[in-house]
């Protein structure tokens, strides 16, 4: 089920999530950025996107974090991926919130095949993520109408 956060309650749980995830899939970022990242995430990222869960059995299992059109987050506890969540997550903020952008760390690369498979392009780079830390991220966008590289404009996020 995907479901509105309950917000600043359901944040600790939201960080697990979060952790879980980078655990599995960062392992380019230094502990130090992750620690870094992590203690800001409940304080300076969480409340600043619309956050949608995956709720199953009453816990979170995933969330996705929308700012506009762009996807800002998308996480999903390492015990529960391959089953799907991130793809109904991904869905379900494309159809309910009209999501069109994404930017992913690009040494990322489950992540970035992940949003090619489910129809986005890349459409930019940035050598350094939006901390100035050196993670390059990948601008992608869905293929849908109006996809214009040179004409978008995109926020760097975490």
């Amino acid at each position: 089920m995907i479901r509105d956060s309950f917000g600043e309650a359901e944040y600790a749980d939201l960080v697990g999530v979060w952790r879980s995830a980078v655990d599995a899939t960062h392992d380019f970022l230094a502990e130090a950025d992750r620690d870094e990242i992590e203690s800001r995430l409940a304080s300076d990222y969480l409340p600043q996107v619309d956050l949608h869960v995956a709720d199953r059995g009453g816990l979170p299992v995933g969330f996705a974090g929308v700012s506009g059109e762009s996807l800002e987050m998308l996480f999903v506890d390492a015990r529960q991926r391959g089953h799907g969540i991130g793809t109904v997550l991904l869905s379900f903020v494309i159809a309910e919130r009209g999501v069109t952008t994404v930017d992913v760390n690009e040494q990322n690369t489950q992540a970035v095949e992940f949003y090619r498979r489910r129809g986005f392009v890349r459409v930019g780079r940035s050598e350094l993520d939006d901390q100035g830390r050196h993670y390059p991220i990948l601008h992608m966008a869905s293929r849908g109408e109006g996809t214009d590289s040179e004409a978008a404009e995109f926020r760097v996020n975490v």
